[in-house]
């Protein structure tokens, strides 16, 4: 994957577009996480508009790239991505968490187009991932998977056992992205539960890992082409995200992990949002005019 500084740009706008329907989605709903879907909002823009091999006009198309998204409690983000995306009208993004919702807390798989799995209850989504990644290889088939999980679901024993599984049927299909942002619902990671050096318990278990930047999209590209380039492991992409990036009083704030904005908080998130959004255009204008 090449691309240049103007399509990256344009990347950029669009991340900065699907944290504005997160911030509004959460202060319609009054209920839901902040920090993680602000922190991934830049990686699931580049998965759906860059890196995965997929089509919204047909969500069941059989050689698509799975996207199983363990965390699921960051669900804002991914379907703010697939209505941005094309899989469902934006303005349905409105009806996060409300009674009848497709959008519900956590993703429901049959509610919606595009959605791989049902995920709530953490830990379980590697071990998803690993059943489609081994049943691809058994097929031969050509589509990967991709699993975003979170920092803190690594306290999770099933975790763990996911990553022998991987390591040892050498599911060099599967790409897995930790969204390393040293929070959880009760703290921050190394104090609830210390995980250490991430890195290096997965090389031990036989990974082929990177570790990013998860907000410079060079890094993560080439990280993406790299684990695609990975024929004899599972690769680990370990994303140090800011949570709640983009806005001020949301970043790096444990408490913001599963708090809504309210009125006026989400006002003064989507300003800072839309001066971000100003300043990636002028940087454009002067760039490419």
């Amino acid at each position: 994957m090449i691309v240049n500084d103007e399509e990256i740009l344009k990347l950029e706008l669009k991340a900065n577009k699907i944290r504005q329907d997160v911030i509004r989605m959460l202060s319609e709903a009054k209920s839901g996480h902040s920090a993680g879907p602000l922190g991934m909002a830049d990686i699931m823009t580049l998965l759906y508009f860059l890196v995965l091999n997929h089509d919204p006009k047909n969500p069941s198309w059989e050689d698509r790239d799975r996207l199983v998204l363990s965390n699921g409690h960051i669900c804002p983000v991914l379907y703010a991505a697939l209505a941005n995306r094309g899989y469902f009208p934006v303005d349905e993004l409105l009806t996060l968490r409300k009674l009848g919702s497709r959008l519900q807390g956590h993703p429901h798989r049959t509610a919606l187009p595009g959605l791989e799995t049902t995920s709530g209850p953490l830990g379980s989504g590697l071990s998803q991932a690993c059943g489609m990644a081994k049943a691809a290889l058994m097929d031969n088939a050509s589509w990967r998977v991709y699993c975003l999980t979170s920092d803190g679901e690594h306290d999770e024993g099933n975790t763990w056992e996911a990553v022998l599984f991987a390591s040892k049927y050498k599911l060099h299909n599967l790409t897995v992205i930790m969204d390393r942002n040293n929070i959880q619902i009760d703290g921050f990671t190394e104090d609830i539960m210390p995980l250490g050096s991430v890195i290096d318990k997965y090389k031990s278990f036989g990974w082929h890992t990177l570790e990013v930047d998860g907000h410079n999209y060079e890094q993560l590209i080439n990280a993406f082409g790299e684990a695609k380039a990975e024929f004899e492991a599972p690769t680990l992409i370990v994303a140090h995200t800011i949570p709640g990036k983009g806005v001020s009083f949301m970043e790096n704030k444990f408490e913001w992990h599963g708090k809504p904005p309210n009125k006026d908080e989400a006002e003064q998130a989507l300003k800072e949002l839309v001066e971000i959004e100003k300043k990636l255009k002028s940087n454009s204008e002067v760039v490419f005019s």
